[in-house]
């Protein structure tokens, strides 16, 4: 990896005080691991793409179809972005403009419905996202959010049932699937049957297992007859920060979409950005990817046997993804905050998590959330994701032994000097 003076030599010298933060994150994601399930590193190439010449470039419109000049170059990046985002997921079309996910979801929802209409979508407490309808977005002004959970929470199963009986006695416009916080696999053919059944788009977020989905490790929706996916362009995508919409067949809905992303809700795209998506798709197509979305399963289920074997309670009962939810409250009398905190002492990151109906509040929750993402684009196999749970376990067990913290730590960083962040993806 490249030293910090090398990657920002203009900064070093112009802004001190920039650069003396981008130096600190330098060498904290280098020396630490990163468990936190929607993060990832990225290739050298994606980030000389965002960096690049295209952010002085504005682009409002679509490629052919701008209301600038000038766009040449724009359109092909553009258009490069668009069909390999359409290769990788099999999709007829795909908008690669919104700037995040929760963009993606508002446009989405914005194109698909009317004021006052009504989404069914998972419950944030039991996995799903705040912009899946959680009061506290201002989406749930405009439009009408019903919930479903899980049926049983040892086991992750969704109460499908039920939720065919909201979608009868609510009509929603929109039935979505995908989550945030969920470790188990969806049955994509009851989502796309009960919403066919009331009249209603199939539609799922992605965001957290696109790479999975376009690394062939899970199912990819679309085969069930899903009609729009969103995601973010990040986690197990492997790219920047960003957003995507895909549309699987539907002519009219897609342009619906493009409309309802510009001019209904973002201006300028961020080419630059779109340039960074273009060469995370162009990755993601690369035949290591494959090998890159398999082993995050197995470093997932080599986290999981740790867990399961120190009795820890994990929502679902484990995982079948990239992610594990672990209630080290009930199971360790450790708080989902003091674990996060103790845990980025010894240089592990990830993020404290409520669990399903937990009766602790938001900011000190029962649980915490990890995933195996980055620490496999580290070059981690089952071994190394093994040691790194019972690292975890032995530092929450010995929060209070500061000299046993110590020693956790310098385990970590030698993990990290061994496995350092790779510069290329694609050899």
């Amino acid at each position: 990896m490249d030293t910090t003076m090398d990657l920002y030599n203009f900064i070093s010298q112009q802004d001190k005080e920039v650069f003396g933060a981008l130096e600190g994150e330098e060498k904290r994601e280098r020396e630490g691991l990163e468990l936190i399930p929607s993060e990832n590193y990225v290739s050298k190439a994606v980030r000389e793409a965002q960096g690049s010449i295209l952010t002085n470039k504005y682009a409002e419109g679509y490629p052919t179809k701008r209301y600038y000049g000038g766009q040449t170059y724009t359109d092909e990046v553009e258009t490069l972005a668009i069909e390999r985002a359409k290769k990788l997921f099999g999709a007829k079309f795909a908008n690669v403009q919104p700037h995040s996910g929760a963009n993606a979801n508002i446009a989405m929802y914005f194109a698909c419905l009317e004021p006052g209409d009504t989404v069914l979508g998972m419950d944030l407490s039991h996995g799903g996202h705040l912009t899946h309808g959680h009061p506290v977005t201002y989406i749930t002004k405009f439009f009408n959010f019903v919930r479903y959970k899980m049926k049983d929470t040892s086991t992750g199963e969704i109460d499908y049932d039920e939720m065919r009986e909201v979608a009868r006695k609510e009509k929603p416009k929109i039935i979505l699937a995908g989550f945030s916080a969920y470790s188990r696999e969806l049955d994509y053919a009851k989502f796309v049957s009960i919403a066919k059944e009331v009249g209603a788009y199939s539609v799922i977020d992605v965001a957290h297992i696109a790479g999975l989905i376009a690394g062939g490790a899970v199912k990819n929706p679309f085969d069930f007859g899903f009609d729009v996916m969103t995601s973010t362009t990040h986690k197990t995508l492997r790219g920047p920060r960003g957003g995507l919409i895909l549309t699987r067949e539907s002519e009219e809905l897609a342009k619906k979409i493009d409309k309802a992303v510009f001019p209904g809700f973002q201006g300028g795209p961020l080419m630059h950005v779109i340039a960074a998506k273009a060469v995370a798709f162009g990755e993601a197509l690369h035949p290591s990817f494959k090998t890159y979305a398999a082993q995050i399963l197995k470093n997932a289920k080599a986290m999981e046997a740790v867990f399961k074997n120190a009795g820890v309670r994990m929502l679902g009962g484990g995982t079948s993804n990239h992610l594990i939810l672990a209630d080290v409250f009930g199971s360790l009398g450790v708080s989902g905050k003091e674990a996060e905190e103790v845990l980025d002492r010894v240089g592990i990151t990830l993020n404290k998590n409520a669990i399903a109906d937990d009766s602790r509040k938001p900011m000190d929750p029962s649980g915490i959330r990890f995933g195996t993402p980055a620490i496999t684009t580290r070059e981690f196999k089952e071994g190394e994701s093994k040691r790194v749970a019972e690292l975890m376990l032995d530092a929450l067990k010995n929060r209070a032994d500061q000299t046993k913290l110590d020693a956790i730590h310098q385990e970590i960083k030698q993990l990290c000097a061994q496995f350092p962040i790779p510069d290329s993806f694609v050899q």
